[in-house]
């Protein structure tokens, strides 16, 4: 801000001063302002290569429509203190598993291809993953408010959720996409 009395009087001025010197060093952003100093400095990091996301580019192998009330039940027994969840999708009995092991013990639960339970099922190709049951279970929500949830996962092991929520009008459609932890070739 410039004074009234000399229009080049750079006293009552605020003035930035922005410093990064490149990948992994801070960003410093100082503000001068009537003698009073502020700095704030953020850490950065060098992100790993992005994972590519493109659920759609490599074809869907399991696909299968469960009422999510059976999900609910599900999700409510798995043990909160296991890193991950594994999700099984066979053309063979038990055609759906999902599986924790933590602290508590171990949790499996199997799903046949009973009308009660699900819509359609399709699997073209066998295939367990692992995924981090705190970013599967970041759904929940979605899935209270649901009446059928569709499971589908590539061939590179990404799981879909997406789930048919009701609504007054018509129905929402609301998605989730998970990387695995580990691919299904990777597990020896």
């Amino acid at each position: 801000m410039l004074s009234s009395a000399n229009p080049m009087d750079l006293r009552g001025a605020t003035t930035a001063h922005i410093a990064f010197n490149g990948l992994g060093s801070d960003f410093e952003l100082m503000l001068e302002e009537r003698g009073i100093i502020s700095v704030c400095r953020l850490a950065t990091f060098v992100p790993e290569a992005p994972v590519d996301l493109d659920f759609a580019r490599f074809p869907v192998i399991q696909q299968l429509i469960i009422r999510s009330e059976w999900l609910r039940d599900a999700f409510n027994e798995l043990d909160p203190t296991s890193e991950a969840v594994g999700i099984a999708i066979s053309s063979t009995a038990p055609y759906l598993s999902i599986t924790t092991v933590g602290e508590n013990g171990s949790t499996e639960m199997t799903y046949s291809k009973d009308e009660r339970v699900l819509d359609s099922f399709f699997c073209s190709e066998e295939q367990e993953n692992r995924y981090k049951l705190g970013l599967i279970l970041k759904c929940k929500y979605a899935l209270a408010l649901s009446d059928k949830t569709k499971i589908r996962v590539n061939q590179r092991g990404f799981l879909s959720f997406q789930f048919m929520i009701p609504t007054d009008a018509d129905v929402s459609f609301v998605n989730f996409l998970y990387a695995p932890l580990v691919h299904a070739d990777e597990l020896g």
